[in-house]
Parts: C-alpha cells; structure tokens; sequence
C-alpha cells in the first residue's frame, strides 16, 4: 500500500472492518464523471463477488472515497483496488483524450514513481481499525452524512453514490453487508 505511515493490524485471519480512506493526487476531482466513478463501484463489486472483500459502507465523492471493509489481506486487497482501478481510469482517460487529467497524473506523480508516467492515488488509506459496534455506527454515519455535510444532498440516500441507499432499504449502486 505504498508508503504510509498507516497500518493495518490485523490478527492472523482473523477479517477485521477498518475505515479507509483513498484519495485521488492532489484532490484532482476526478469522480465528477460517471464512468470513471462506475471503475470504482466495478472493482468494489469484483472484490466482494469473488470473496476477496467484505464492504459494509462506502462514499464516492468527486476527488476521493471513504469505506468500511474487511478481508483476510485488507493491505494486498486494496493495494490491487487501488493498482487496478488507477490502471483502468488512466486507460479511460487515454481514451477520451483527457490531456488536462493526465498532465495533472503526471505532474503530481512522486518523484519516487520512475516506474510509471502517471500517479492517479495518493499513497496510503489512513485505515483505522473499528474497535466496536459503536465505532462502526459512527464511521458509517460519517460515511453517509458527507455529501450532506458538503451540501450536496439534503438527505443521505439521495446521494448515488453511497451505501446510505442499502442501509435505508432501497437499491444501492452495488451491494454492501448491511448485517454486521
């Protein structure tokens, strides 16, 4: 997962929610468009079909996602989240010729990053480990009053891109465990 300071603890294999945080390079608003935004929700979805993740809340706003999430390798999970979701949107934005976009990946890349043109995620997810059903009601209200608290939404389950629609008992963009 990079660089970060941050770690994930996690006891042998055992799957422990943690809140993440991943943030695209220099909070370039990169999810205002709905099919690189779809790229995140695909990869979302491939993980939990494919048993690799347990996702029970997640936000997608313009420039970076906040989620809570277990697995058995939560470091090697969302290191291939990240590496894979990067790979796909730069290849979108190749494709539609998005020279600003990229100029920015490029630009802010880390000088360290030799191996690569561009950089779509900051390094690191911040994880904090959920240490009770307490925390996990906070994290998850956090989650899903963003967009609120941003003005975007008045209220939770209008914003699209959130798991606050499954949690109110409507159809969500993709699946999440809402029984935890």
């Amino acid at each position: 997962m990079g660089r970060s300071r941050y770690k994930i603890f996690q006891e042998d294999d055992t799957n422990i929610p943690h809140f993440l945080t991943c943030t695209v390079l220099n909070w370039i608003p990169i999810f205002a468009s709905p099919a690189v935004t779809q790229v995140v929700l695909d990869s979302l979805t491939f993980l939990q079909e494919n048993g690799r993740m347990n996702l029970f809340a997640y936000v997608i706003l313009e420039n970076h996602l906040h989620m809570v999430a277990a697995s058995d390798d939560l470091v090697k999970e969302v290191g291939d989240f990240k590496s894979h979701t990067a790979r796909q949107i730069i290849d979108l934005f190749k494709e539609r010729n998005a020279r600003k976009i990229l100029e920015q990946l490029h630009f802010f890349r880390k000088q360290h990053k030799h191996d690569r043109p561009y950089q779509l995620w900051q390094e690191g997810s911040h994880p904090e480990q959920i240490q009770g059903v307490d925390m996990m009601l906070q994290k998850i209200e956090y989650i899903h009053n963003n967009p609120v608290k941003r003005g975007y939404v008045d209220q939770q389950e209008h914003w699209r891109y959130s798991s606050a629609r499954n949690y109110a008992g409507l159809e969500g963009s993709i699946e999440v465990t809402i029984e935890w």
